[in-house]
């Protein structure tokens, strides 16, 4: 089993940055590859970003892509968010998730899941 602490939200003005951090315990860290979700108020969670087990591979949300980095370091047992030119439908709850589909990717099942940390973004 994994046990995943996420760190790191706030409140940030429209165009500002955050960098979210995940810290992993309990197993194998780098036998996992790593996710990161969004949920905003009243919807769905959806996929942001992941990363295979290695740091190799990584896929963003369309939404995303050229503002958010994802990143991992096996020896400290992190994956951290670095989120930039953040807007309002940014905000939300942001999960961190581990998965053994070491390519990691939106469609695979992700088999444990963080608490969450809150991102508010105003208008």
């Amino acid at each position: 089993q994994v046990q995943l602490v996420e760190s790191g939200g706030g409140l940030v003005q429209a165009g500002g940055s955050l960098r979210l951090s995940c810290a992993a315990s309990g197993s194998t860290f780098s036998t996992y590859a790593m996710g990161w979700f969004h949920q905003a108020p009243g919807k769905e969670r959806k996929f942001v970003a992941s990363i295979s087990w290695d740091g190799g591979r990584t896929e963003y949300a369309d939404a995303v892509k050229g503002r958010f980095t994802i990143s991992r370091d096996n020896a400290k047992n992190t994956v951290d968010l670095q989120m930039n030119s953040l807007n309002p439908d940014d905000t939300g709850g942001y999960y961190c998730a581990a998965s053994r589909w070491l390519s990691g990717g939106s469609k695979v099942r992700y088999d444990y899941w963080g608490q969450g940390t809150q991102v508010t973004v105003p208008s």
